[in-house]
């Protein structure tokens, strides 16, 4: 697996996990495990936006990275 492939792979992860997240946040009632979930979303937030900008830097500047 290339370097590429495991961002993208990392990428995908941190997706499922923010979209596991906020189902989670939207079934609980318990506010300190709310107020938890939401910290944690802008923390991954902050992972995937740095991540997408990873992927979309090995894309231009390494063409063997592209999928």
């Amino acid at each position: 697996m290339t370097v590429g492939s495991q961002v993208k792979s990392c990428y995908a992860s941190i997706k499922s996990i923010e979209s596991a997240l906020e189902s989670l946040h939207e079934t609980t009632r318990n506010t300190e495990l709310q107020s938890a979930i939401e910290q944690a979303n802008i923390l991954l937030e902050e992972v995937k936006n740095d991540m997408n900008n990873q992927v979309i830097k090995l894309t231009k500047e390494e063409p063997q990275y592209k999928s």
